[in-house]
């Protein structure tokens, strides 16, 4: 057997089965039918050898074994919680005083990124809640306020930024962002 004919057969084993989805539906039906029909008792026509297929082993395993989603269980765990619980939490944080702050003023774009994602590593690790973001409202900049908008593109990728927004007038305002740090999230 040369190294074509071993591709062949991948791509024969692997392939989709033919037909529209809802051919393919009520062949599905028709077979959960038939296997129902033989755990009753009853005797099942003998499926047609050409509608067999042979399944590759991996695809065999995690049909059997399923896959684990870590990060539904972090949901889930979330979840648990009551809502009375969760919303008291997430009153208590939007009141509180931030755990640290940290200034971007003065920082090229790479420096004020590589501060944020140290700032946030160490938050986390620290079980800080609620981190503030002094930024700056882009008076100076030419154009578009930079640090605020890579505050805010830092926030949307990080995996364990909550919720988020302007602090108040007396502590920066539209100039300073506030964010809640997920529970259990790490990088």
């Amino acid at each position: 057997m040369d190294f074509g004919d071993i591709l062949d057969e991948w791509e024969r084993l692997t392939a989709k089965p033919q037909g529209s989805k809802k051919q393919l539906k009520k062949q599905a039906e028709r077979d959960k039918a038939a296997a129902s029909r033989t755990s009753a008792g009853q005797t099942a026509s003998k499926p047609d050898e050409s509608r067999l297929q042979k399944v590759d082993p991996l695809t065999a395993w995690l049909r059997i074994h399923g896959v684990y989603d870590k990060d539904a269980d972090a949901e889930a765990a979330a979840m648990h919680e009551t809502g009375s619980d969760a919303g008291k939490r997430r009153r208590r944080l939007l009141q509180k005083e931030p755990d640290a702050v940290i200034d971007l003023h003065g920082l090229t774009q790479e420096e004020a990124w590589n501060a944020l994602d140290g700032f946030f590593e160490s938050g986390r690790r620290r079980g800080f809640e609620k981190l503030c973001i002094v930024h700056g409202k882009g008076n100076h900049s030419d154009g578009n306020a930079v640090l605020k908008q890579l505050t805010r593109r830092f926030i949307e990728r990080c995996p364990f930024a909550g919720e988020s927004g302007h602090a108040n007038a007396d502590s920066g305002g539209s100039g300073a962002t506030w964010v809640i740090l997920k529970r259990g999230r790490s990088c």
